[in-house]
């Protein structure tokens, strides 16, 4: 369609590498004479940040995982609206750290919510709309907790401990199997620069580059 944009979403476990690998890709497909966007849930918009202090902030280890879901659900519904949907709208590249994937995955198959009723509130929030590729960054738990523990800090899911990590990271990858047109697996447990050239493979392959 004319005018129409590309949203690509990249999806992972903690200390997967999205941050990294989203910057490196922009600066690709800038240079390739794309405007693109960068976005990050939750977040991305100042009502959306003010939710992910809440929904992230170690201090509320208390929330309950029904005031989780629908506070994810608020700040998607936030950036879609004020950022997401006119990008797209006016032709641009999305890249996003997260979107409506994690939420089916830490809320529906983790969380205990179920796939179905997860589905229905991402289409309430997105207006029906799915990324176009999505990335998924797989990395062994030892590995991504461990690079995020070097980093410094950590977030409430962070504090989880590593059997739910685990049962994140397996809950990813059957997600991505069951819908191989669109999610693409990349081995994030290689050199940044050797999962770089995998995530530009996937990309430049999808968008004819």
């Amino acid at each position: 369609m004319p005018n129409q944009g590309f949203l690509i979403s990249f999806e992972g476990g903690e200390g997967s590498g999205k941050s990294t690998q989203i910057v490196r890709l922009r600066d690709k497909l800038t240079q390739a004479g794309k405007d693109v966007i960068v976005l990050r849930e939750p977040g991305g918009t100042a009502i959306s940040e003010q939710i992910r202090e809440i929904v992230l902030s170690a201090k509320n280890v208390g929330i309950a995982f029904t005031t989780e879901v629908l506070l994810f659900q608020a700040a998607r519904a936030q950036i879609y609206r004020e950022l997401v949907l006119p990008s797209l709208e006016v032709g641009k590249i999305v890249l996003m750290d997260r979107t409506r994937d994690s939420s089916v995955v830490y809320q529906g198959m983790v969380r205990g919510f179920g796939k179905e009723l997860i589905e229905q509130l991402n289409d309430i929030s997105t207006k029906n709309t799915v990324p176009d590729l999505t990335i998924l960054l797989d990395v062994p738990v030892e590995i991504g907790l461990k690079r995020q523990m070097d980093n410094g800090g950590a977030n409430r899911f962070e504090m989880e401990d590593a059997s739910f990590h685990e049962r994140v990271r397996q809950a990813y990858l059957e997600l991505a199997k069951s819908q191989p047109d669109r999610w693409k697996i990349v081995d994030a447990s290689l050199p940044v620069d050797d999962v770089d050239i995998q995530v530009w493979a996937e990309v430049s392959a999808k968008l004819g580059l």
